[in-house]
């Protein structure tokens, strides 16, 4: 029965006794996932997340949050409050619902979150994929289950087609709102979609591409204790990565996804760089050229920030570039860059590059160079990498 199969997709997956945050869109997915949830007999609050970018958007959060109401399960809606946005507009958006589901689910007191993918979704992530030319990671499929600042999200439905899900709620009178953004082409998804329909008379299916990812996935995990035996080759200090020639003792693939992580780490980016450009730049680096990539830079076995790519003027207090704490008196934090260093008496004593840290943080008063607190100058300032994740689990 179909009912008692999806139910217990949920059972296997979610955790018994907690409540389960829905990210309920009002889409067929994920409105399934919501009443699935209810018939397994979880104790669920939902959130939906107004994206604004179609007039419709406040009138279908507010009808989805009075069918909640209706069935006595607490609703919040989180509105993405946006201008225009430039570059990847479903990208951007993604980003945002997320971070707007993880607030409320932290603000909720939730550590568990359910959202509504399935095993289309996965298909059409494999080919998406394929496009890009990614490598193994790339090609792994979504995610099961991930934890971020202390909230578990789910993906309970990953072995669910998007179809039999329409056809259990219309079994049961339940409505959903199709989002018309899921049939405009000029979105590389609603292109995959497509794609994989087309597919169908080879045998090619979501189901069987979806599968193929799994197979992917269980290889990665398995190489994955090669990338983290060999990232035992890189030594992290003052924000940058010194790169050991043993490195280059392990396979190729070892070496690409060594490197699109610590490029990751050392700019917040959440994607790898295109296949292109990161095969030119892992040749560069294993012929020890100088490379710049993805707003780092590669020089004499050092793997840094590049200046341009910086983060702009913070005050003392603030996150600068991302990535560093400064604390002490008032004062403006930007790069130490060459100027600054020249100020810094002791710096040859740190052992450091001068690339290196040149592209620390430095604490100015105008053209006046206060304190380089990693450049062995600190006058009262402290400055601590507080980078999203440590690579690997290495750390300063």
């Amino acid at each position: 029965m179909l009912t008692d199969r999806l139910v217990g997709l949920l059972r296997d997956e979610l955790p018994a006794g907690e409540t389960i945050g829905i990210a309920l869109s009002g889409g067929g997915d994920s409105t399934a996932l919501f009443h699935l949830c209810l018939a397994a007999g979880f104790r669920v609050e939902a959130v939906t997340v107004d994206h604004r970018l179609r007039p419709e958007s406040a009138g279908e959060a507010a009808a989805v949050g009075r069918a909640c109401a209706d069935l006595g399960v607490p609703h919040a809606v989180r509105v993405w409050e946006h201008g225009a946005v430039a570059g990847n507009l479903m990208d951007a958006a993604r980003r945002a619902r997320m971070a707007l589901i993880l607030a409320w689910a932290r603000e909720r007191g939730i550590g568990h979150v359910a959202l509504g993918h399935t095993q289309d979704d996965q298909a059409e992530t494999f080919l998406m994929g394929l496009a890009r030319q990614a490598g193994l990671p790339g090609l792994s499929g979504m995610r099961r289950r991930w934890e971020e600042a202390g909230v578990t999200y789910h993906r309970p439905l990953l072995e669910a087609g998007r179809a039999e899900l329409r056809d259990w709620l219309r079994d049961r009178g339940l409505e959903w709102v199709d989002d018309p953004t899921n049939e405009n082409a000029r979105y590389q998804r609603v292109r995959a979609r497509a794609a994989l329909a087309a597919l169908a008379p080879l045998g090619i299916t979501a189901g069987g591409l979806a599968a193929v990812a799994g197979n992917l996935s269980q290889a990665q995990a398995a190489l994955a204790v090669q990338v983290r035996a060999a990232a035992g080759h890189l030594r992290v200090e003052a924000g940058a990565l010194a790169l050991s020639s043993r490195l280059w003792e392990a396979p190729d693939e070892v070496h690409r996804q060594v490197l699109v992580e610590a490029l990751r780490w050392l700019t917040g980016a959440s994607y790898a760089p295109r296949a292109a450009d990161l095969a030119r730049f892992l040749a560069a680096v294993r012929a020890g050229r100088d490379a710049t990539l993805a707003g780092c830079r590669f020089r004499k076995g050092w793997l840094l920030r590049e200046a341009h790519a910086l983060g702009g003027p913070v005050r003392v207090g603030l996150r600068w570039d991302g990535r560093w704490e400064v604390l002490g008196p008032a004062g403006e934090v930007r790069a130490l860059g060459a100027a600054g260093l020249r100020q810094c008496p002791d710096w040859r004593e740190t052992g450091l590059p001068r690339a290196v840290l040149e592209v620390t943080p430095g604490i100015w008063d105008g053209d006046r160079l206060l304190a380089a607190p990693v450049a062995g100058w600190p006058q009262g300032w402290s400055a601590r990498l507080v980078a999203s994740d440590h690579l690997f689990g290495l750390s300063d």
